[in-house]
């Protein structure tokens, strides 16, 4: 089945009346999945504990294929920015939600932990996506590791609405511009991976490229491995 399309959800979160959240739950706004995440809906045999940038995606796959035997929390999608702190935010969610439910997944892939989270879920028994970080399973993990990009700077649907919150003042080039270089002078380009058909999303990643010297791509990816990811997920 091919990814939902823009309208799946718009930029308020919702869905129209036909294609209700099987929980019933509208999406929090970006800065809220940023900086707060989302809790789950205690519905569901199976629970998936994901990054807050992924949020959208993964409520819209539940939509549009019925896997109401899942739930969804995510933790703060800004914990990309601190990978350190990721293994320890996803050992408590395992802890705090596991008794709940049958089985528990985590919908992170290394993210920068170097292995700590793939070591940590082998402990807790808890199985995780593969791959060094969603840009590689957007893609697919092997059509990104065949590609051996290390000059591109990726961006995702999220990232390009959040790129101020998660690029720009970060590293302060809100008030530092001319860091520009000294943070981005080895790139050369670009790749804006599209999840969704929009083209004012389009517009807006061209502008990133542009605000960081860069060279612009945009491939659409749909959503890549995670489609066939999650549809994996049973209840035991």
């Amino acid at each position: 089945m091919p990814p939902p399309d823009d309208r799946t959800l718009p930029d308020d979160g919702t869905l129209p009346d036909d294609r209700a959240l099987p929980d019933d739950r509208t999406l929090p706004d970006d800065r809220t999945l940023t900086e707060t995440g989302l809790p789950p809906a205690h519905a569901g045999r199976i629970l998936l504990i994901a990054c807050g940038a992924l949020a959208r995606e993964i409520l819209a796959l539940k939509a549009a294929n019925g896997w109401d035997h899942m739930d969804l929390t995510c933790l703060p999608a800004i914990l990309h920015n601190t990978p350190d702190r990721i293994t320890g935010a996803v050992r408590e969610a395992v802890a705090r939600h596991r008794a709940d439910y049958d089985r528990l997944f985590v919908v992170y892939a290394d993210c920068g932990t170097g292995g700590r989270l793939q070591a940590a879920c082998a402990e807790m028994g808890v199985e995780m996506v593969a791959g060094p970080h969603c840009y590689s399973f957007f893609e697919g993990n092997e059509a990104f590791a065949e590609r051996g990009e290390v000059t591109c700077f990726y961006l995702t649907d999220f990232l390009v609405r959040q790129f101020d919150a998660f690029v720009w003042q970060p590293l302060g080039l809100d008030r530092h511009p001319d860091l520009r270089d000294m943070y981005f002078g080895n790139y050369e380009k670009l790749v804006y991976q599209a999840q969704t058909e929009d083209p004012a999303l389009t517009e807006k990643a061209r502008i990133c490229a542009e605000r960081l010297g860069l060279a612009f791509e945009r491939r659409f990816t749909g959503y890549g491995d995670l489609t066939e990811i999650l549809g994996r997920q049973r209840v035991p």
